[in-house]
């Protein structure tokens, strides 16, 4: 089959791998119908040293289940199923706290010898407790938004419940790229009534407002952090979602949290010290986020999607076929693009 593989900074590859087959009775192995490009895929595409192999990439992808192995229940040839961004057991106790992402049986995709999302086919370890079943049709409308799921959707969400966002807390999302526009749609969808969302791409910030944005501020640094205060009446809002994964982001979300608020952080840190400080201790401010748990969140968010109450699938603004993902890395990098959808 063919699947997608980095060998370096700015050099993606579509090439010949090896059939996935179940190797394990707890696998399965899914066909690909939609996978995608995440942010997170651009640092090691900006950065990545070069290597002679290649690394297989991707892990946000739906399909439909080709062959289980022999200790799999409840999934069957023709399933449509959707995979979260880290595969798990969904028994052990990590997972029954909602904790997927620290499963003790669980596992990265791409990683160890398991395949990427973005190829033809997936072996997919611990299947049971990993996959969703989808209740549509392959050429569902609908596939766009419920592969949101896989990551992007469940990160925004994650971000906006681990904030505490709620009818009566305000909220600043910090980033107009998928994840932050995902967290304004979470927001909303706790009942936020004032969003306001730091991002200078219009058509980005126009489809923020769209999800549920009331404000937007597009000055970036101390101009922002003032034009939020101003916002405000000078305090800042009760939460704020960082979407980005910068240091910057990070000393602007700090600047416009108001005393005793919280700033929920899931963009990928690309830092490595956090600059909480004797200002931050006065004011009380609380930091959390993490990796997200897909997981816990599926069964939670499907029904809005499949009822029309949320699109997230707005976010994929090109699409391509697999021969040409590396135009679609090449893209997003450029902010050509939004977020990639594949189709092989």
């Amino acid at each position: 089959m063919r699947a997608t593989l980095m060998y370096g900074a700015g050099d993606v590859r579509v090439e010949n791998v090896p059939d996935p087959k179940i190797q394990q009775p707890t696998d399965a192995v899914v066909r690909v119908l939609r996978a995608c490009v995440c942010g997170s895929d651009l640092w090691p595409y900006g950065s990545m040293p070069a290597t002679e192999r290649g690394v297989r990439m991707g892990h946000e992808f739906l399909g439909v289940v080709e062959d289980t192995g022999a200790d799999v229940s409840g999934l069957n040839r023709g399933d449509l199923v959707v995979a979260p961004f880290v595969w798990s057991d969904n028994t052990c106790d990590f997972c029954a706290e909602g904790l997927h992402t620290s499963c003790r049986h669980g596992g990265l995709w791409a990683r160890d010898g398991i395949d990427g999302g973005q190829g033809e086919a997936v072996r997919v370890p611990q299947a049971q407790g990993t996959l969703v079943k989808l209740p549509v049709a392959e050429d569902s409308a609908l596939l766009p938004s419920l592969l949101t799921l896989s990551d992007v959707l469940c990160t925004g969400h994650h971000c906006a419940v681990t904030a505490g966002v709620n009818p009566r807390t305000t909220v600043t999302v910090i980033g107009d790229g998928a994840v932050g526009l995902s967290a304004v749609i979470s927001a909303k969808r706790l009942g936020a009534e004032r969003i306001i969302l730091m991002g200078r791409h219009k058509d980005r910030t126009d489809l923020g407002r769209d999800f549920g944005a009331t404000d937007v501020v597009s000055e970036r640094g101390e101009e922002g952090i003032e034009r939020v205060r101003e916002l405000t009446g000078g305090d800042g809002t009760h939460t704020v979602l960082e979407c980005v994964g910068t240091l910057p982001a990070l000393q602007t979300s700090l600047g416009v949290v108001r005393a005793g608020g919280t700033v929920s952080r899931v963009g990928a840190p690309q830092y490595g010290e956090v600059p909480l400080g004797f200002p931050e201790f006065m004011n009380n401010i609380t930091l959390t986020g993490g990796v997200a748990p897909a997981r816990a969140y599926i069964e939670e968010l499907l029904p809005d999607i499949l009822e029309g109450r949320i699109q997230p699938g707005r976010v994929f603004d090109r699409t391509v076929g697999l021969g040409d993902t590396p135009e679609g890395y090449r893209a997003m990098a450029a902010r050509e693009a939004l977020k990639v959808l594949v189709t092989p």
